[in-house]
C-alpha cells in the first residue's frame, strides 16, 4: 500500500468536496512529525493551491509558504486562505486555533499536524507548559481538555483523521452532502443613498443590510455596530461603505488591530470605486482616492485615535481585537462603525460586547445595531465551524432563562466544579463557561484549557436542579518558598501568581508571597438571577470552605464604584490601584484582600496602610485622571483601621480653617487638605454629611489638583469662583469633624461674622 498515495488521493477527495459544497474541511495527520510533513509536502505539491493563499502556523519555517507562530496567530484575522496547516507537535494553543479556523476559506482544508491520537492527551507540551504554576510543576498539569478535543475531532462529520504510524485512514471526512439550490441575488433597497454598484456586489441580503445600516453614517452623531461569526462579509460590507462614502467625496479614515486585518475592507472598497470611477481611482494597498476628492486610508489604532479630527467617517474592523480603552477614543469620531465578532474571542475576548457596548450606549451617537447570520466565505451548516465551536465552546451558553429565573439563596446549592465532571457532563460545561463568557470581558479559549488542565484553579458553582445559576473561578497563590520570593523582588516573575507578584515586585514586599491565598479570578451570576444576593453566598461559602487551606482571599479587577462596593460589602478590602489603565479594560485594576488568618490579616493591613499614605500623591500624578467616583470608592473600600493619622501642625490647620471658615486660600498649601481628604474618604464617618458633588470636589481639586477652570467645568459650576467658594464650605464638616485646637479657634472667630 502506498500511504503517500493515499493521503494525497484523500486530500484531494476532501477537498473536491469542499469546493463542490463551498465548505470547509479537516485533515488530521497524527504521527510522527517528520511524517506528518512528509504527507503534508505531497499534499500541497498536488492540490493547486498557490503559496499565497497558504500558511503554515507552527514553530519552524518548513513550508515554502507564509509562516506563522501559534502566538501570532491573530495576525490572520481579517483574512482567508485556501488551506493552513496547524503544526501542535510542540504546542496546541486553544486561542490559536480558534483564530486559524476562521480563515481557511470555503473550499479550503485546515490541516493538523498531530502526534499519534491515542498519546497526545497524556503529553506534555509548551502551552501546559504555561499552565504549570509555582509551587505546582508541568507533572501536575493534567490532559483533559486535549482529551475532550481528540474527542470532537473523531466524533465531527468533515473531518479525516490518517494515522501515519499505521498508515490508516481512521475516517475519509467526506459528508457527501447534497447539492444547494441556488439562491436570488439580494435586491438594493428602494430608498437607498449608495450607488446601486455597492449593493449588486452583496452577496447575501444580510451584507446588503449591512450596507444599508452603514448609510446612516451620512448624518451626524451616529454609530453603527455590524455583529457577526466569522465568514458572514462583515468586513466587505465595511469596504463596501467605504468606497461609496469616497466615490461621494468623503474621507474614510480605517482602523484595525493590523492592517493586513482590514485587507478584505480596502479590497472591496477599491473594487467598488473602480467600478463607479474607472481609471479615475487610485488604489493602494493603505489608501485609496477618488476623483471626488475622497478617501479611504489606513491608520494603526493609536494613530487613528489622534486623527479623528482629520476624518469624515471612522470605520474599524475587527474591534473585539481591540483594547476597550482604544475603542473609546475612537467614539470621539462624529460617525463612526464598529465590525465585530461575534464568537471569536479575538484579542481582548469579549471586551467589546460586556465593556464597551456601555460605553458606546453613554455616547452622544444614535446607534444602529446589524447582525449578520449567513455565511460568506463558506455555506451555512459547515462542519468546521460546528466542530470549531463545539471544541473551542465558541458558542457556549448558561442555562436558558426560565430553567433559574426564580433562583435564590434558598433555592441552591453549593457544589464543586471537578473537572473530571465537568469533562463528562458537557451540560454543565457549557453552562459554566457559557456563563463565564457572557460575563466576562476576558473569558477566552485557553480558559476552557485552564478550567480542565492548570492545577492551581478551582471552580465552584451554585446550582439550581442541576443548572449552574453563579460561578466562580478560584487560582491558588502564594505559599512561595524563600528562593521564589527573592526572585520576585529582585525582578523576576511567577506565573499564575498575580497578587504576591505585584505586591513583591512593585510594592517591594518580599514577605507577601510566604502566605497562601486564593484569588477569585471571575466571578458571574446568571442575568436572570441577579440582585438575589447569590454572588454573595457564593463568595461566603467559598470563604467557609478554604478557610483554613487560604491565609486570604483576594481579587483584581477593572476598577467601578459598582464592583468596589460589591466586593466592600463581601469582606475585601483595598490595597492597590494600578498606576495604568488595563489594556482590554481600559480601566484602573483594584487590588482588594480579605484575611481568614492573622498572617492574612498582617499582609493586609500592611498594604492598606501603605495604600492609604500614598494614595492622595498618586492622584496628582499617575491617577490624575482618575474617575473621581472610583477615587470615592476606592478610599471607602479600604480598610477604616488603616486611615492615615493627621499629623498636621496648628499652622497647617489655621490654613484648612481659614480656606474653610475664613479668608484663607486652598492654593497656598493644599498638602494639608490632601491629607485631610484622604483621612475622610477613608474613615467615611456617619456625622459628615457631604454631598456626591462635593466629594467629587475634593477629589478632583484637593487631591488630583485639577485647575479650577476645568473643575467647574466638569461639576457645572457657574464660575471658577463659585467652583472655590463650593470647596471651602464642603471643608468645614471635615474641620469640624477633625479639626485640632487651632482649626476651632479658627472657625469661632470667622463663624459668628
Amino acid at each position: 500500500m502506498n500511504a503517500d498515495a493515499d493521503v494525497v488521493t484523500l486530500a484531494r477527495t476532501l477537498r473536491a468536496e469542499a469546493e463542490r459544497a463551498n465548505e470547509r474541511r479537516v485533515l488530521v495527520l497524527a504521527g510522527s512529525r517528520e511524517r506528518g510533513y512528509d504527507r503534508l509536502e505531497s499534499v500541497l505539491d498536488t492540490l493547486s493551491v498557490p503559496i499565497t493563499a497558504t500558511t503554515l502556523v507552527g514553530p519552524a519555517d518548513r513550508l515554502r509558504c507564509e509562516q506563522l507562530p501559534q502566538a501570532n496567530a491573530g495576525e490572520l484575522l481579517g483574512t482567508t486562505r485556501d488551506v493552513i496547516a496547524v503544526d501542535a507537535h510542540d504546542e496546541l494553543r486553544p486561542n490559536a486555533v480558534g483564530k486559524v479556523v476562521g480563515a481557511v476559506d470555503g473550499g479550503g482544508l485546515l490541516v493538523l499536524l498531530v502526534p499519534p491520537l491515542e498519546a497526545w492527551p497524556d503529553r506534555r507540551d509548551g502551552f501546559d507548559d504555561s499552565l504549570a504554576v509555582p509551587p505546582f510543576e508541568l507533572a501536575d498539569v493534567t490532559g483533559r481538555f486535549r482529551r475532550r478535543f481528540v474527542g470532537t475531532l473523531r466524533a465531527h462529520r468533515g473531518i479525516a483523521i490518517v494515522d501515519l504510524e499505521s498508515e490508516r485512514i481512521e475516517a475519509d471526512g467526506l459528508t457527501q452532502p447534497a447539492p444547494r439550490l441556488p439562491t436570488a441575488d439580494p435586491a438594493p433597497p428602494p430608498d437607498r443613498r449608495f450607488p446601486a454598484a455597492a449593493y449588486e456586489a452583496c452577496l447575501t441580503g444580510d451584507q446588503s443590510d449591512a450596507v444599508a445600516a452603514l448609510e446612516s453614517l451620512a448624518e451626524a452623531d451616529r454609530a453603527v455596530v455590524l455583529e457577526a461569526d466569522r465568514g458572514r462579509g462583515k468586513s466587505s460590507a465595511a469596504g463596501l461603505a467605504a468606497g461609496a462614502f469616497a466615490a461621494d467625496g468623503e474621507d474614510v479614515l480605517v482602523t484595525a488591530p493590523a492592517s493586513r486585518n482590514a485587507a478584505e475592507l480596502f479590497d472591496r472598497a477599491g473594487e467598488l470605486c473602480r467600478t463607479l470611477e474607472g481609471d479615475d481611482t487610485t488604489v493602494e494597498s493603505r489608501r485609496i482616492e477618488t476623483s471626488a476628492g475622497g478617501s479611504v486610508r489606513f491608520r494603526e489604532p493609536t494613530a487613528a485615535a489622534d486623527a479623528i479630527d482629520a476624518a469624515d467617517i471612522v470605520l474599524v474592523d475587527e474591534a473585539a481585537a481591540l483594547p476597550v480603552g482604544t475603542l473609546e477614543s475612537l467614539l470621539a469620531a462624529d460617525r463612526v462603525a464598529f465590525a465585530t465578532t461575534i464568537h471569536g474571542y479575538e484579542g481582548a475576548g469579549r471586551g467589546f460586547s460586556v465593556r464597551f457596548r456601555d460605553r458606546l450606549a453613554e455616547s452622544d451617537h444614535e446607534v444602529t445595531d446589524c447582525r449578520l447570520v449567513e455565511p460568506i466565505r463558506y455555506a451555512g451548516g459547515d462542519p468546521v465551524e460546528v466542530w470549531a465551536f463545539r471544541a473551542l465552546l465558541l458558542d457556549a451558553r448558561p442555562p436558558i432563562e426560565p430553567l433559574v429565573a426564580d433562583a435564590d439563596p434558598d433555592s441552591v446549592d453549593y457544589r464543586r466544579l471537578d473537572p473530571d465532571d465537568l469533562l463528562a457532563d458537557e451540560r454543565l460545561l457549557r453552562e459554566a463557561f457559557g456563563l463565564l463568557v457572557l460575563a466576562h470581558y476576558r473569558t477566552e479559549p485557553n480558559d476552557l484549557a485552564r478550567l480542565l488542565d492548570a492545577p492551581n484553579l478551582e471552580a465552584r458553582a451554585l446550582v439550581r436542579d442541576g443548572h449552574v445559576v453563579s460561578v466562580a473561578l478560584l487560582a491558588r497563590e502564594g505559599n512561595l518558598p524563600p528562593d521564589s520570593r527573592a526572585m520576585m523582588y529582585e525582578g523576576g516573575r511567577i506565573r499564575g501568581n498575580m497578587l504576591p507578584d505585584v505586591l513583591t515586585s512593585q510594592l517591594r514586599d518580599e514577605a507577601a508571597g510566604e502566605p497562601a491565598g486564593l484569588r477569585v479570578v471571575r466571578i458571574a451570576t446568571h442575568h436572570a438571577a441577579r440582585s438575589q444576593g447569590l454572588g454573595s453566598l457564593l463568595l461566603e461559602r467559598v470563604r467557609e470552605e478554604f478557610r483554613d487551606a487560604a491565609d486570604w482571599l483576594g481579587t483584581g479587577f477593572g476598577a467601578t464604584p459598582g464592583l468596589l462596593a460589591f466586593w466592600r460589602e463581601n469582606g475585601y478590602r483595598t490595597v492597590h490601584v494600578s498606576t495604568t489603565r488595563n489594556d482590554s479594560s481600559g480601566e484602573y485594576s483594584a487590588l482588594m484582600l480579605a484575611p481568614t488568618t492573622a498572617a492574612g490579616r498582617r499582609l493586609r493591613d500592611r498594604h492598606a496602610e501603605w495604600f492609604a499614605d500614598r494614595f492622595g500623591a498618586l492622584c496628582s500624578d499617575s491617577l490624575d485622571d482618575l474617575a473621581p467616583d472610583v477615587a470615592r470608592a476606592v478610599l471607602r473600600s479600604v480598610d477604616a483601621n488603616a486611615a492615615p493619622s493627621l499629623s498636621l501642625s496648628d499652622h497647617e490647620w489655621r490654613v484648612v480653617a481659614g480656606a474653610a471658615y475664613g479668608p484663607g486660600l486652598f492654593d497656598v498649601d493644599p498638602g494639608p487638605f490632601r491629607d485631610l481628604v484622604v483621612r475622610y474618604l477613608v474613615d467615611d464617618p456617619d456625622d459628615v454629611d457631604l454631598t456626591a458633588r462635593e466629594e467629587r470636589l475634593l477629589v478632583l481639586r484637593a487631591l488630583q489638583a485639577r485647575d479650577w477652570e476645568s473643575v467647574a467645568d466638569c461639576l457645572e459650576y457657574h464660575s471658577p469662583g463659585q467652583c472655590m467658594r463650593a470647596l471651602g464650605d464642603a471643608f468645614c464638616p471635615l474641620v469640624d469633624r477633625y479639626g485640632a485646637d487651632a482649626a476651632i479657634e479658627v472657625r469661632e472667630r470667622f463663624a459668628g461674622e
